[in-house]
C-alpha cells in the first residue's frame, strides 16, 4: 500500500499523453485517482483525456521548460481539483545533439528533460507539503543519466541532473519539519514508447511495455525504495549494477572517459563483467 495514491486525491503526471505518463494515468485513475494530464496540446493529450475522461481525468494543455506555464497549470489544478498527493514528472524528449554543435538541441533537451523536472517541483511541491497529507514526487530520469554512454550529451546531460536534483530533493523534503512528501528516482530499463521507437512499430522482445514499467515502479515505491531501477527483457538487474559500477570505476580508477566503449578497455570492461 502506498499511502500517497489515495482514491479521489489528484494526481498531476506530466508527459502522460503517451508512454510511461499514459500507462501511469490509466493504472492511478484506476486505482481512483483524479489524474492530472499535463502535455503539450495537440490531439495525443485530447486522445489520453477522452480515454479517461470517466474516471474525472482533466487535461492541462502546458510545457513544462516554461515556468510560467507551469505556475499556471498549478493554479488550475488547485482550483479546479482536489489536493495533490503524487506529481509525477514523466515529461521527455530525446533530440541528436553533439558536444560541438547544435545548441539549439542542448537548450531544448534540458528545458523539458531538466527544466521540467525543476519547475513541476516547483510548481507543485509547497503546496503538497503545505496540505499535510502523505505524498510523493516521481521524477523520471535514465540508466543514460547514471552511465551516459556515447551518441546523445544532451539526454544524458538532462537526466544526470534529473538524478542529481532528485537525490537533492529527497534530502531537502526529509528533513523538513512535518513534511509528508518523498522523492524517488524512475529509472526505466528499454521501454517501447514514441520516445524509442517509431509510431506504429512493433514493440522489440528485448523491451517493456510502459504497463510493466509502471507496476515496477508502484511495487517498488510499496518498498519505499529511492532508486527505482528497472530491467527489461534484455537487461537484468545484475548487468545494470555492473554497469553502474565501471562507470563510477572510472573515476576511482583513473581510467579513460567512458572506458566501457574505449577501444584500450572495452575487452576490460566485457571480461570483469563476465567474471565478477
Amino acid at each position: 500500500m502506498i499511502p500517497a495514491i489515495t482514491k479521489g486525491r489528484t494526481a498531476v503526471i506530466t508527459g502522460a499523453a503517451s508512454g510511461i505518463g499514459l500507462a501511469a494515468a490509466r493504472t492511478l485513475a484506476g486505482r481512483g485517482m483524479i489524474v492530472a494530464l499535463v502535455d503539450l496540446p495537440g490531439p495525443a493529450l485530447d486522445r489520453a483525456a477522452a480515454d479517461l475522461a470517466s474516471s474525472g481525468a482533466r487535461a492541462v494543455a502546458a510545457d513544462v521548460a516554461d515556468a510560467a506555464a507551469m505556475t499556471a497549470a498549478a493554479a488550475i489544478i488547485a482550483r479546479h481539483m482536489p489536493p495533490v498527493t503524487v506529481l509525477m514528472n514523466n515529461a521527455g524528449i530525446g533530440v541528436p545533439s553533439s558536444t560541438l554543435s547544435g545548441p539549439d538541441a542542448w537548450v531544448r533537451t534540458l528545458g523539458v528533460n531538466l527544466w521540467g523536472v525543476i519547475h513541476g517541483t516547483m510548481a507543485f511541491a509547497p503546496t503538497m507539503i503545505a496540505h499535510g497529507e502523505p505524498a510523493i514526487i516521481v521524477n523520471t530520469g535514465s540508466k543514460q543519466g547514471i552511465t551516459t554512454p556515447p551518441g546523445n550529451p544532451a539526454y544524458n546531460v538532462s537526466k544526470a541532473g534529473v538524478k542529481s536534483c532528485t537525490e537533492a530533493l529527497a534530502h531537502e523534503l526529509r528533513n523538513t519539519p512535518g513534511c509528508r512528501v518523498s522523492a524517488h528516482l524512475l529509472i526505466p530499463g528499454w521501454v517501447h514508447t514514441g520516445l524509442t521507437a517509431a509510431q506504429g512499430s512493433e514493440k522489440p522482445a528485448g523491451a517493456w511495455h510502459p504497463d510493466q514499467t509502471v507496476a515496477f515502479m508502484l511495487n517498488s515505491l510499496e518498498r519505499g525504495d529511492f532508486y527505482i531501477l528497472c530491467p527489461d527483457n534484455e537487461v537484468s538487474r545484475d548487468i545494470d549494477e555492473k554497469r553502474v559500477a565501471w562507470a563510477a570505476g572510472d573515476l576511482i580508477e583513473n581510467r579513460p572517459a567512458l572506458s566501457r566503449w574505449h577501444p584500450d578497455w572495452g575487452q576490460a570492461f566485457k571480461d570483469w563483467a563476465a567474471g565478477s
